[in-house]
């Protein structure tokens, strides 16, 4: 076994300060919209969002026991990879009305663990901003989680870590993974909240192209810094976790 379980130990200790440093400001600042806020969404779509949510978190939730079971040894590895989606995701940047532009963390977990994973994962981060930080919320918990848990994920997995694993430089791939999963978050809410608040006279795509136009600004920039702290990750994951990173078929790559 390597040393990597204490720098595991000492990276949970940096997360918990980190996260009772955003714990703090929350209580004393003016509450703040995450993600897609509490009570935004017309009731119907706040629906039908948890419907399109619950298979995915069905099949996430199966693949984790299964880690669980069989690997008990990941279970640090999995609780660093959650405890990264929380941290990145409660960095916000104010964005438009209803929501808000920030890094999601969702690359890390991807390339580590796959997408069903992450879906659990990434809504465990959105249940703790919802209850605790009043970022979110629990009425749009599917909308919130399809695109920054199962969407952009899903996507960044199949479309850039699979393809390219093994075939291209993994700082190239651990880039692109993470500024995809970030990028395609926003996408999709772009397209949530454009489904559900159509432009009167432009319709859907007039309101995607604000809503997207709008996240852009901050979005492209925040996915760019991901994918490269993604790498630096990564590249610590390499240097000090072997043992761990053979165990989940990445020592190759």
């Amino acid at each position: 076994m390597t040393e990597f379980k204490p720098h595991l130990r000492q990276t949970g200790a940096a997360f918990l300060a980190i996260i009772l440093l955003f714990a703090n400001q929350t209580v004393w600042a003016k509450p703040a919209q995450m993600h897609i806020m509490e009570g935004f969404l017309p009731v119907g779509w706040a629906i039908f969002w948890w419907v399109v949510a619950i298979p995915f978190w069905v099949i996430g939730f199966i693949q984790i026991k299964k880690i669980l079971k069989e690997k008990p040894e990941q279970r640090l590895m999995l609780g660093m990879a959650g405890g990264f989606i929380f941290i990145l995701s409660a960095l916000k940047i104010p964005s438009v009305t209803g929501s808000s532009s920030h890094p999601t963390g969702t690359g890390l977990g991807v390339m580590l663990f796959g997408p069903f994973v992450v879906t659990i994962l990434g809504t465990i981060a959105l249940v703790f901003q919802a209850l605790l930080l009043a970022h979110g919320g629990i009425s749009t918990l599917g909308a919130n989680s399809v695109s920054m848990a199962i969407g952009g994920p899903l996507i960044a997995y199949y479309l850039v870590w699979l393809p390219l694993k093994g075939r291209a430089s993994v700082w190239v791939n651990a880039f692109l993974t993470a500024f995809i999963a970030d990028l395609m978050t926003y996408v999709i809410t772009s397209t949530q909240l454009a489904l559900a608040f159509p432009n009167p006279q432009t319709g859907f795509w007039g309101s995607w192209l604000t809503f997207a136009g709008i996240f852009a600004v901050t979005q492209l920039p925040l996915a760019v810094a991901e994918g490269i702290l993604i790498v630096l990750i990564f590249n610590f994951l390499q240097n000090n976790a072997e043992t761990e990173l053979k165990e989940l078929g990445l020592e190759s790559i």
